[in-house]
Parts: structure tokens; C-alpha cells; sequence
């Protein structure tokens, strides 16, 4: 449904043990589902926007993700990584924020490839 509580933070703080122990549990189920240590599962792939609903990912998650997606949709690796170099977004003014990936935008365009 479209229940608007769906979508909001938790309010716990970063020594929160819910908080903790959700975060290592879902570091360790990234890490096994792209074939990564958990050591290379960045931050934003363990936390949320305060509503859950960013269309954005750090271009090193969208990197551990590549090889997956690749096998997923039949694609070779390389253009996986040229769409997704393509929808990554470079911070405004060049200072202002971090690289992002699109993955909206990126699973448009990995959906036209299978057209």
C-alpha cells in the first residue's frame, strides 16, 4: 500500500545495538550476495536517507553490484560499467556533495539494452 509511515527514519542513534546489529546483518548479506568481503560493503549499502527512498547510491556500491547485475540481465560486464560510469552524477560546482550514481535513471537504461 501507500502507507507514509513506511518511509520514515528510526531515530536511533550510531551506539543504538538494534541499530548496530541491523547494520552488520545487512553488511553481511550485501557482501554475500554481490561476492564481496563485508569489508568492502560501503556505508550507504548498511543506512538509508531518513526516508528510505534516495535514488542515489556512492559509485563504489553501484561498483560491488556490477558483476551481479551483469549476470542477472545476460550483459557483458564492461557495458554494465560504462552505463553505470555514464549515470554517475559528479558533485555540483565539482565540490558540493559526492559522486552519486542515478540507479533509477541506470536501470532505465539497463532495461532498453534488453529491449
Amino acid at each position: 500500500g501507500y502507507d507514509g509511515t513506511s518511509s520514515s527514519g528510526t531515530n536511533w542513534g550510531p551506539e543504538n545495538q538494534d541499530l548496530i546489529a541491523a547494520i552488520t546483518e545487512r553488511r553481511a548479506e550485501i557482501a554475500a550476495l554481490n561476492g564481496v568481503a563485508p569489508d568492502q560493503v560501503p556505508a550507504d549499502a548498511v543506512t538509508a536517507s531518513s526516508s528510505g527512498l534516495d535514488p542515489h547510491i556512492s559509485p563504489i556500491y553501484a561498483a560491488i553490484q556490477i558483476q551481479r547485475v551483469a549476470e542477472a540481465r545476460g550483459l557483458p560486464v564492461d557495458q554494465v560499467q560504462e552505463l553505470v560510469a555514464e549515470w554517475t552524477k559528479e558533485p555540483d560546482l565539482g565540490y558540493l556533495g559526492d559522486r552519486v550514481v542515478n540507479v533509477v535513471e541506470l536501470n532505465l537504461a539497463l532495461d532498453k539494452l534488453e529491449d
